[in-house]
């Protein structure tokens, strides 16, 4: 028995330093490049990953783009805390890149930007909108460019929203790809009923109990007892954050596998993930309607969402649209796509950037 244990502990001891030399090896800092069929770099491509201080604290940016020219399209990340550019690694299709100069923003004290003296406190609505102010007029200025677009991606749809309605005469329009629209029991019943009829489809009575298990019921409707809980069984059912796939297979592999982080980085993607929990703006981003509170912007108004995000459930988003005052406004539903239709269906998402830059860009 001694001998079988004996054996089994160097195997796992085997097993995980196997596993870490090969998460070595494909850890790394590679970013996405334009190469011309010489392999030569495209001249007038970018392709960038730094951090630097904005407002007294690190922020992170990714820069892809296939033509300098083109107009400027700033990513904020969603999450809130969470960094989206290994979503483009994944899915290596999606190449908005080819008409946008494509930001991808880490704000202060998260992703590549993660620092841990921060000061989680000192994180709030206000300190956010103020680096996107300045993310913006450094972008606006960098790339010489009086206007540039915003989009906010789920929880970056908190800070994107805020800044489109503060300072529309920044930006060309407003973009809310999986776009937060209200934390009330309508969301949950929504979550509810999709899972349900998922779960139902399937015949899987184990998960539909466990769906029972962690929602209550008053004069109000459903309510989920635990979000990380019932967001993690969404996935389960498909509408989570990418289309039909677990939250492990969808988002935990691709950013261990990704080569754009570097181990440290990888560490730290947590590390910002865990702290923005704790955060004052956390707390800010409870309790809202945004169909009450931001309901009339002096810039164009977008929204990409997947057919099957109930995460940011589609139908609230759809009614969203449909109740703001806007110079223009749309709704784009992505097929066969759940909460990150950008990178799952760069075809039709492509189209829809592709209108939107149409209608609203001014070339100098």
């Amino acid at each position: 028995m001694r001998k079988m244990l004996k054996f089994t502990g160097i195997s796992l001891l085997i097993i995980v330093v196997v596993l870490m030399f090969v998460w070595w090896c494909i850890s790394g800092n590679k970013i996405r490049e334009y190469r011309d069929e010489y392999g030569n770099v495209l001249e007038g491509s970018i392709s960038e990953k730094f951090v630097m201080e904005i407002n007294g604290a690190k922020n992170g940016f990714f820069i892809n783009g296939r033509d300098i020219n083109n107009p400027v399209l700033l990513l904020v990340s969603s999450g809130p805390g969470t960094d989206d550019y290994f979503l483009t690694e994944r899915f290596s299709d999606m190449h908005i890149d080819d008409m946008y100069t494509v930001v991808y923003w880490d704000y202060r004290g998260m992703g590549i930007a993660y620092d841990s003296s921060i000061d989680p406190a000192s994180i709030t609505s206000d300190v956010l909108l103020a680096d996107t102010k300045a993310v913006t007029d450094y972008l606006k200025e960098r790339f010489n460019q009086e206007k540039i677009y915003i989009m906010g991606f789920s929880g970056g749809t908190h800070i994107a929203t805020m800044a489109a309605a503060k300072y529309p005469e920044d930006y060309y329009a407003y973009i809310g790809m999986a776009q937060i629209v209200t934390d009330s029991s309508e969301r949950d019943k929504l979550m509810y009923d999709f899972m349900k009829q998922i779960f139902t489809d399937r015949g899987d009575n184990r998960r539909l109990q466990k769906l029972e298990d962690i929602v209550t019921y008053d004069e109000d409707g459903v309510h989920a007892k635990s979000w990380n809980s019932y967001v993690m069984l969404l996935h389960e059912a498909g509408g989570g954050t990418t289309l039909n796939e677990t939250e492990f297979w969808g988002i935990d592999i691709p950013i261990i596998l990704s080569h754009c982080y570097t181990i440290p980085e990888k560490i730290n993607y947590i590390r910002g993930m865990k702290m923005y929990r704790t955060t004052p703006f956390h707390e800010e981003k409870e309790d809202y309607d945004y169909r009450i509170s931001y309901n009339n912007f002096d810039i164009p108004v977008y929204f990409l969402s997947g057919e099957y995000d109930y995460n940011c459930p589609q139908p609230l988003v759809k009614d969203y649209c449909d109740n703001i005052t806007a110079p223009d406004k749309k709704f784009y539903l992505i097929k066969n796509a759940a909460h990150s239709p950008l990178w799952e269906n760069e075809a039709d998402s492509y189209k829809a950037m592709e209108e939107i830059k149409e209608k609203t860009y001014i070339e100098r």
